[in-house]
């Protein structure tokens, strides 16, 4: 059996590796980040790790023979997990107001955010025959909520979670018809100590924030209760509901 975490070197997506390697030493995990030679040593040195070159802002990236290969050799995929994630970086920052939207910026939230997913399910879906349970979950975000935005703001990074989420519900529907038994879902997983949560600290202190560690526990919780009754689901960290 057979783990694929996209977004492997990040903060969320190597403590999730973690967190399933202890689980299952047995199964295999294949890690997917723009530079293998910069994921943590402990995964890059586990030889039940293989990690590859992948670049959700580059489709070419991805040698897609290897992976072809990489998931024929490992197993039945039991478990996908989309943990790329943009939100700020040193040519973007999140928009406070409508004049800071940037074309370029908004679309490359969309790229890594949306359509990265959408092409790595793409991808592998062949492997997601059989009928053992799968789950594929891509970590959105709360702040993609279109309900449950009040504040407004940070248009590149909502819109481009909402769209994640729509590309979730729409993989719901077409997979549960061709690869069932599946569960695909959207996870919100609470704001969590990270690079990517790191400029925000004066607004972190307001907030209940966890460890990477912490993170990836409750998301595997998550996972783990996950039945074919839960696709389509917007699913927090704590197990509840999100609405869309």
């Amino acid at each position: 059996m057979t783990t694929v975490i996209a977004g492997v070197s990040g903060a969320i997506g190597a403590a999730l590796a973690r967190r399933y390697l202890s689980s299952y030493p047995d199964r295999s995990l294949i890690g997917l980040c723009r530079r293998p030679e910069t994921a943590p040593d402990d995964l890059k040195n586990h030889s039940g790790v293989r990690l590859m070159a992948w670049d959700a802002e580059d489709e070419q990236r991805l040698d897609v023979a290897e992976f072809k290969a990489a998931l024929e050799a490992s197993g039945p995929v039991h478990t996908v997990i989309y943990a790329a994630g943009l939100l700020h970086d040193d040519q973007l920052f999140p928009e406070k107001r409508l004049e800071d939207i940037d074309g370029r910026s908004m679309m490359r939230s969309y790229q890594v955010n949306c359509v990265g997913f959408a092409l790595l399910i793409q991808r592998l879906a062949p492997a997601l025959r059989g009928m053992h349970f799968k789950r594929i979950a891509a970590v959105s975000a709360k702040v993609g909520s279109i309900s449950d935005n009040q504040l407004g703001g940070w248009y590149a990074y909502r819109a481009s979670k909402a769209a994640m989420n729509m590309v979730v519900k729409n993989l719901s529907i077409e997979l549960s018809r061709r690869y069932a038994p599946l569960a695909c879902v959207s996870l919100h997983p609470g704001t969590t100590l990270s690079p990517l949560s790191q400029p925000f600290q004066q607004s972190l202190e307001r907030l209940t924030v966890h460890e990477p560690e912490q993170t990836a526990s409750n998301l595997f919780s998550v996972l783990e209760s996950l039945d074919a009754r839960d696709n389509g689901r917007f699913i927090s960290w704590d197990g509840s509901d999100l609405p869309w």
